[in-house]
């Protein structure tokens, strides 16, 4: 081979080097389970606190049995009877709250109550809870426990908002490692600084939190809130600080038994199917429509499944697709691919994940468009779509809210998936409601179009996720989880756009023609 073939040769190969290189550029990142960390609890301290909690009455203090049994391990009931006895007193009111593996922290004087109901005059639950009404929904599973309280209107500091405040508490074995650039931050509370070494208090998402470490378990107190000045219709976070408090300086342990150790769960392969589907497509995570964020922030990419989930409508085909961007076929509902993430679309919602520190929370779904000249009651019609359970749960939802939430409580998950546009009139009669428990895939309502009021939007469904961290539930982009779910529903692999395989010609293509015809001649040469 002449020099002026080597040189071209070499060329070409450095061509084909780079294209190589964008090419392994483009593929198509591979989805991935999220990481979570789990902690170890000390049981012993959390003892110690019950006992304390249980001395000033005598009387109460002696039914309860601080020495362990020898010999067991500390997963075993008999290592802790005090909570064995703390669970079985307590589940009359807090059912199944033994099956939580940390320290369940309620506003509730288990002492006060016992030393009451032994005198035979117990007094309304509310006043063995600071005021807070019956929970509203307890929930204890093997990742923790979560509660929700209300301090009815009047009752609290607030002149203005006129509705009770609800107050969320969580606490947890299973923390999710995300990459947060907001995460820890936060003020000390000087009033709850002697009960709670460790608290911070900060607004976040739409929520004042106050968080704080307790038994080596992190706990969030939230309520949700709205950072400006009082309204009789918005709680701003102001009014709600004393809400909080008031709910921190109350919190007793109530119950919570040792479990086996919990594992470190690293990120891993998501599972899909292997076999192509013959037309789903989607554009990569964080690739939203130009200019529809924030400050022209753009999108994020995330490829976590957060959770192995069955789709949000009960069939498909469906969209994910911008309601609010995109011009006039944003909403129009014509033809359902490719998918396109709209995570940090400009809304006025606060959510970190975003660059912008603000985005629309979730993504919005819209079932397949009816076939042309098809009536209103057709089957296909957006309002006959059923919306089902996409994993075993138990509901989160009060009276009159138009958002349902799904909660997950397993040994290896603590997620919630939040549902929204349902009609609640329609969910108060349906029992969508707090505490109720759905099966995966059963029906929990129809695609619609509430916001705030009837016809207030599109036809379609919001869905969005949910993870616990020290921060507490924080949003995080379902759209790698919808289209890992969507899969399953169609059985076929979705193509991502702009990850193609290159043609053979592609390549061939790159190669200087001159190289091409003296390598053809070098070639006959040597086989002669």
């Amino acid at each position: 081979m002449n020099k002026l073939a080597v040189r071209l040769l070499t060329r070409w190969l450095a061509v084909v080097c780079l294209l190589c290189a964008g090419l392994a550029g483009a593929a198509a990142e591979p989805f991935r389970t999220p990481s979570i960390s789990a902690v170890r609890v000390e049981w012993r301290a959390a003892l110690d606190q019950l006992r304390s909690e249980m001395a000033p009455r005598p009387a109460i203090a002696s039914r309860f049995s601080f020495a362990p049994q020898r010999r067991v391990p500390a997963s075993d009931p008999r290592a802790t009877p005090a909570l064995v006895q703390l669970n079985a007193i307590n589940a009359r009111i807090f059912a199944g709250i033994g099956r939580s593996p940390v320290p369940v922290l309620l506003p509730f004087d288990t002492a006060g109550y016992l030393e009451d109901e032994a005198e035979g005059a117990p007094l309304p639950l509310s006043r063995y809870q600071a005021d807070f009404r019956s929970a509203d929904m307890f929930h204890a599973g093997p990742a923790g426990y979560d509660a929700v309280f209300s301090l009815p209107a009047g009752a609290g500091p607030s002149r203005m908002f006129d509705r009770p405040v609800e107050v969320q508490i969580t606490g947890s074995i299973l923390v999710y490692d995300l990459a947060d650039p907001l995460g820890g931050k936060g003020e000390p509370v000087k009033a709850l600084v002697a009960q709670f070494p460790d608290i911070r208090r900060f607004i976040r998402e739409g929520y004042v939190r106050y968080a704080f470490t307790r038994f080596g378990v992190p706990y969030v107190v939230s309520i949700q809130c709205l950072d400006s000045v009082p309204r009789a219709r918005r709680l701003a976070c102001r009014e709600a600080y004393p809400v909080a408090e008031r709910f921190l300086k109350a919190l007793r342990i109530a119950g919570g038994q040792p479990s086996a150790p919990h594992r470190d769960m690293p990120s891993e392969m998501a599972e899909r199917p292997a076999a192509a589907s013959p037309d789903f497509t989607y554009y990569p995570g964080g690739d939203i429509i130009a200019r529809s964020s924030v400050r022209r922030r753009g999108g994020r990419a995330d490829f976590a499944a957060y959770s192995q989930i069955r789709f949000p409508l009960e069939k498909g085909p469906a969209a994910i697709r911008s309601q609010s961007f995109g011009g006039k076929n944003a909403a129009a509902g014509r033809g359902v691919y490719p998918w396109r993430d709209n995570f940090c679309e400009a809304r006025s919602f606060q959510v970190g994940q975003c660059a912008a520190g603000f985005g629309h929370q979730g993504q919005d779904i819209r079932p397949a468009p009816c076939p042309p000249n098809s009536n209103s009651e057709s089957a296909c019609h957006p309002r006959k779509q059923a919306v089902v359970a996409v994993r075993d749960g138990v509901l989160i939802r009060s009276p009159k809210q138009q958002a349902a939430t799904l909660q997950i409580n397993t040994g290896k998950e603590h997620i919630r998936f939040r549902y929204m546009h349902m009609n609640p009139s329609v969910m108060d009669a349906d029992g969508v409601l707090n505490g109720r428990r759905v099966a995966e895939g059963e029906k929990i309502g129809v695609v619609s179009n509430y916001l705030d009021f009837p016809n207030g939007t599109s036809y379609h469904l919001h869905f969005d996720i949910q993870v616990f961290t020290r921060d507490g539930w924080i949003w995080v982009n379902p759209y790698t989880t919808l289209i890992a779910s969507y899969e399953r529903l169609i059985r076929g692999r979705g193509r991502e756009i702009g990850t193609d395989p290159p043609a053979t010609a592609a390549v061939a293509h790159a190669m200087p023609g001159n190289v091409l015809r003296h390598s053809a001649r070098q070639g006959e040469g040597r086989e002669n």
